[in-house]
């Protein structure tokens, strides 16, 4: 930092970036302590513009209702249902935690950003429906999963996904299942409102067209950012006891530039999505629910093939996709040397020995970006046999930088989930990774504060605040049957999901 900043403005925490994690941790630290100052500081002109606007992300509640990569099929033919469970744990936390702002009014009428629709799985080939039979019968015999319905007939499934089957020639076994309870989000609707109740309380300040340069550590152990005011080009600093880096895949860079230990042999591979999106009302008005397939071999998870009803700016929409793409921008709104600046001394190595160890998912992505317009039709009609060219159109969507950490066998490894990383003295976190990501929110920002905000998070104080927000809190919803059938009711009447 070697230019002289105009001014300086002091909180006790800054959020860099203004999409739904910095929203979420914002809004939970307001209510733990409503005395506490905050400055977000975002690099473009609004709030969720990037991977939480509604056509950047998948809007589905991700709760492991339909997404067959979180189900693994073990050697033995059985399956993996681990990482459904704790997935699904995590929305319910979501969906706890936006019932009581719906209740306290900090948000509008749920129905602006959530809504009810079906999630369902569909799988043909013999393997495949095999797979997907052991799949329901696991998952069913848990009470998180008890509503999960299963059908290889024909008539069946299309009363669940008349669009799916409607002209399907049936060469072989075709199965799916049917969760009713799943839902929809519009992240960006929801971010825009976590933003519009925060503005509103005191000590509360978002900077927009702000891009943080640069930050270090002064000597009375405050972090010092430097920003830039892309309006008029003028430096500030912004010094804070707390720093959240939450600018999606713009958080790596700012982790390396710290200093922290911590960051040390972190790096990003960048994945870039495109979608078709449906643009005939007759079509889009044929389909209302959320239809996963099983992933190519060596898809990254953000590119699970899916036909999907949403809801986007309150109006109904259809897209299929994502197909996966490579850039080397590390944000959709970024910069082509992203990549290349993110490399240094310390992630050089287990960078390098991830792409090596990963050349198959780089052969894959090369060939997604190569598809020609007619194979994009040739997957869509897997799903949507009468697909039409004239009906769809290519959309780009988000940007996301999957997390490279050093293995100490390998060199590196690619990891595919989300993961904070937290400096030793918890006044910085960063938030790495794309999958699951926005729906389970809510689950991370708990755990970010009780590992960062931990001398006030295990008071009475906070603790009940806590419970308040979150009535599981401290409780384990994949073994607590009745108390998970009692925090359902309750969501569903409260985000009018019934």
């Amino acid at each position: 930092m070697t230019e002289t900043a105009s001014n300086v403005e002091q909180v006790d925490v800054a959020l860099v970036g203004a999409g739904v994690m910095s929203a979420t941790l914002a809004t939970f630290l307001a209510h733990l302590d409503p005395d506490l100052t905050f400055a977000v500081l975002e690099r473009l002109d609004g709030v969720a513009l990037e991977s939480s606007k509604a056509a950047n992300n998948a809007g589905t509640g991700h709760a492991a209702n339909c997404e067959l990569n979180y189900t693994p099929e073990k050697p033995d033919g059985t399956v993996d249902i681990t990482k459904a469970l704790v997935i699904n744990r995590a929305f319910e936390i979501s969906l706890q935690f936006w019932s009581y702002l719906v209740e306290q009014g900090v948000l509008p009428d749920p129905r602006r950003f959530l809504n009810r629709i079906p999630h369902q799985s569909l799988v043909w080939g013999e393997a495949n429906t095999r797979f997907l039979r052991a799949r329901q019968a696991q998952l069913s015999a848990h009470p998180m999963f008890e509503d999960m319905l299963y059908s290889e007939d024909p008539a069946r499934l299309a009363e669940w996904m008349p669009l799916t089957m409607t002209g399907r020639e049936l060469r072989g076994p075709l199965a799916a299942t049917h969760v009713a309870r799943g839902t929809d989000v519009d992240f960006g609707r929801l971010t825009q409102a976590l933003f519009a109740a925060l503005t509103k309380r005191g000590g509360f300040a978002l900077h927009l067209r702000h891009e943080v340069r640069d930050l270090k550590r002064d000597p009375d152990r405050w972090w010092r950012l430097r920003i830039v005011d892309l309006a008029t080009g003028a430096l500030r600093d912004v010094r804070a006891r707390f720093v959240f880096l939450g600018a999606g895949g713009g958080a790596l860079p700012l982790l390396l530039k710290s200093g922290l230990p911590e960051s040390k042999g972190y790096g990003g591979f960048p994945v870039s999505g495109q979608w078709l999106m449906c643009v005939n009302p007759e079509v889009i008005a044929q389909h209302h629910s959320k239809v996963y397939g099983k992933p190519s071999l060596g898809a990254p998870p953000m590119s699970v093939p899916h036909l999907d009803s949403r809801m986007i700016d309150g109006r109904q929409a259809l897209l299929f996709g994502p197909y996966a793409g490579f850039t080397t921008k590390y944000l959709k709104a970024g910069s082509y040397l992203d990549m290349l600046k993110a490399i240094g001394p310390a992630n050089l190595w287990p960078m390098a020995a991830a792409a090596w160890h990963n050349l198959d998912l780089t052969r894959y992505l090369i060939g997604q970006v190569l598809q020609s317009p007619r194979q994009r039709l040739a997957a869509l009609q897997r799903f949507v046999p009468t697909a039409r060219m004239e009906d769809w159109k290519l959309e780009i969507a988000g940007q996301r930088v999957q997390v490279i950490k050093h293995d100490p066998k390998l060199g590196g490894r690619l990891e595919f989930g989300t993961e904070v990383v937290a400096s030793g003295d918890g006044s910085l976190a960063a938030l790495l990774g794309a999958s699951p990501g926005a729906s389970t929110a809510a689950t991370t920002m708990v755990y970010l504060i009780l590992r960062c905000f931990s001398d006030h998070a295990q008071g009475d104080a906070w603790q009940g605040m806590l419970r308040r927000m979150v009535p599981s809190f401290g409780h384990d919803l994949t073994k607590e049957t009745d108390l998970l059938r009692t925090i359902r009711d309750r969501n569903n009447q409260v985000l009018q999901l019934a």
